[in-house]
């Protein structure tokens, strides 16, 4: 969750037309969504299948009209799907929202490898929660954060004391409108991939490279719950329908140290499918309730690699747009500022 001007300036201002790009860390795939539209290849890996979901959404070409037919398809075909049951889906979404969204979700888990699907997918995630609206609905849910899914027993009690009821919305009408906004223009071919994988193993930057470029913002030390933050949307994509709250493939972050340990054999891994004299760079920051200053962090996550440190940029904080802390500041005591690294290989 970094603005999408960061990677694109630096692409703009400094890669040739041939250049290729990685992003082991690609989250929402903003630096593979920067490097198309400058026409350029990009890989992404991430161990997160919203991420993977998300990114993939950002390389594909289709029409509104190819979505909003394959949603309504699916629809009318999966007439019985499998509805989760409880109170807090009663009142996220109403029933006949619910179903169709089943429906939808039956249907990407079947098959979702075309590139009409795999927009549909994207687009019923962003819409799949978030606040209501006075205007046109632009999600599905009951009053929701837009960012992360909230937890069942609080979002229950908060629509209880509220006594809000979930609305009866055009679910067609929702993807509609989001396919028009998403892919509606003339955007350039988008080649590359992106991996589900974790970016510590050798083996998940086995079908790419060489690359030229390494633009990536990692998850900040002390942000660990970024998987439960997305239950909802995880569920979509074949997960639980409740909150789970192991951590597969997550960095640990039980001590800075050995955050710092897991990021360096990333940047390993990397400097492993990357041409000699590639860029890394790499914005980092953290959270005001860790005993560690991110600098640090991530200059010893540097150390003993193949990478050479060659400057470190103030980057502003993180209420300077959007950015991965931003989601937290409510709870944080001052935002934290956040620094770009910038390493050379050999």
């Amino acid at each position: 969750m970094f603005p999408l001007d960061f990677p694109l300036g630096i692409l703009r201002r400094r890669a040739s037309r041939r250049d290729r790009v990685l992003d082991p860390f690609c989250g929402r795939g903003t630096t593979n969504f920067a490097a198309r539209l400058l026409g350029l290849e990009s890989w992404g890996i991430d161990s997160n299948p919203v991420a993977g979901a998300i990114t993939s959404a950002k390389l594909v070409r289709t029409t509104p009209a190819a979505v909003v037919q394959e949603a309504k398809s699916m629809i009318e075909d999966y007439r019985r799907p499998e509805i989760p049951n409880g109170e807090f889906w009663s009142r996220a979404y109403h029933p006949d929202v619910l179903r169709s969204l089943c429906s939808l979700r039956a249907g990407l888990l079947e098959r979702r490898s075309s590139m009409t699907r795999r927009a549909l997918r994207a687009i019923v995630l962003g819409a799949l929660h978030g606040p209501l609206q006075k205007t046109f609905p632009s999600y599905f849910s009951n009053q929701c954060p837009r960012t992360y899914a909230p937890k069942p027993a609080y979002a229950i009690r908060y629509w209880r004391k509220h006594r809000m009821m979930p609305p009866n919305l055009d679910v067609l009408a929702i993807i509609q409108r989001r396919a028009d906004r998403y892919y509606n223009g003339n955007l350039p071919e988008g080649s590359g991939d992106v991996i589900l994988g974790d970016s510590r193993d050798p083996a998940a930057f086995a079908a790419s490279g060489p690359f030229q470029w390494v633009i990536t913002s990692p998850p900040y030390y002390g942000l660990r719950t970024y998987l439960q933050d997305q239950w909802l949307r995880n569920w979509f994509l074949g997960g639980p329908d409740t909150v789970d709250y192991s951590t597969p493939g997550q960095l640990s972050h039980s001590s800075a140290e050995s955050f710092a340990d897991q990021l360096r054999q990333v940047w390993e891994n990397a400097a492993g499918v990357c041409r000699d004299g590639a860029t890394l760079v790499i914005r980092f920051g953290g959270i005001s309730d860790r005993n560690a200053d991110p600098r640090e962090v991530l200059a010893q996550s540097l150390h003993r690699t193949a990478w050479r440190l060659t400057r470190v940029n103030n980057a502003g904080h993180a209420r300077h747009g959007r950015r991965q802390a931003d989601a937290f500041l409510p709870v944080l005591s001052r935002p934290s500022t956040e620094h770009d690294f910038w390493a050379c290989l050999g």
